[in-house]
């Protein structure tokens, strides 16, 4: 049994079907997230009507891959912790376990995120049928003290094909969606707050480029030039490919920040 009193996070194993404490955790925090201000803003005012025993919703973060999804909920937990506030990581794979993890948590006091990272189904895929109780409950209600973040590069979490938008059709001038849509839309419906992230532009980038070499002491237009040339051999302006290059570039003598902001 886990002492959550000492215990801040944890990890759910399937195979031996428990809760893994986690003794070290990402110690990334919400002042080093650049360039997602009102995302990190709204995120931080339903945790905060979370811990204050205020009626708050599951969220989604979905948008493009390397953008700070999962920085920003795993920042969440070193900026409220002290607070009460905990994270449980649970992989896609193992969703139907949910109603295990939440039957051991739901009575204690403390205030838990249920995390799933990379939130996302294939077309036959109903493993997402348990999350739904979760979500919305069954016979019993939800527990008070849980919410569901989970992030997802896809908006509808499940892949979305043109067949299926020929099916839709209008009715007196609405639209009305064909079932394998809104089956879809229904999912992602269920978290009440739904946050897009996107692909920085070139002078956002930079910016977050600056925000790991902040003590920088040679030619900065030396340093963005190769940041960007770095970008577009990887394809991606992001927070991650900005950490990726700070990881290859950052020399001791020439910059004093080691700051860790992995997205």
């Amino acid at each position: 049994m886990i002492n959550w009193k000492l215990t801040t996070a944890a990890l759910w194993r399937e195979q031996k079907h428990f809760l893994r404490p986690i003794t070290l955790t990402d110690p990334i925090r919400l002042q080093q997230l650049v360039g997602i201000d009102s995302q990190k803003h709204a995120l931080m005012k339903n945790t905060e009507r979370f811990l204050a025993g205020l009626p708050a919703n599951n969220a989604l973060l979905w948008g493009a891959r390397g953008t700070g999804k999962s920085s920003l909920i795993k920042a969440l937990l070193n900026e409220y912790q002290h607070r009460g506030l905990r994270l449980i990581e649970v992989y896609k794979n193992d969703l139907h376990s949910l109603h295990d993890i939440v039957d051991e948590i739901r009575d204690l006091p403390q205030k838990f995120i249920l995390y799933c990272d990379d939130f996302s189904f294939a077309a036959n895929d109903n493993s997402y049928v348990a999350l739904k109780t979760i979500l919305d409950g069954s016979i019993e209600a939800p527990p008070n003290n849980i919410l569901l973040y989970a992030t997802s590069n896809r908006r509808h979490l499940m892949p979305e094909y043109m067949s299926e938008n020929l099916a839709s059709e209008l009715v007196e001038g609405e639209l009305h969606y064909a079932d394998a849509i809104e089956e879809k839309i229904s999912l992602a419906d269920r978290f009440g707050l739904s946050l897009s992230f996107y692909q920085a532009t070139q002078a956002g980038y930079l910016d977050i480029v600056d925000s790991y070499f902040a003590d920088f002491k040679g030619d900065r237009m030396q340093l963005h030039q190769a940041a960007k040339m770095f970008a577009a051999a990887r394809g991606s302006r992001s927070g991650r490919t900005a950490k990726q290059f700070f990881n290859a570039y950052f020399e001791p003598d020439n910059s004093g920040t080691t700051d860790d902001q992995t997205v």
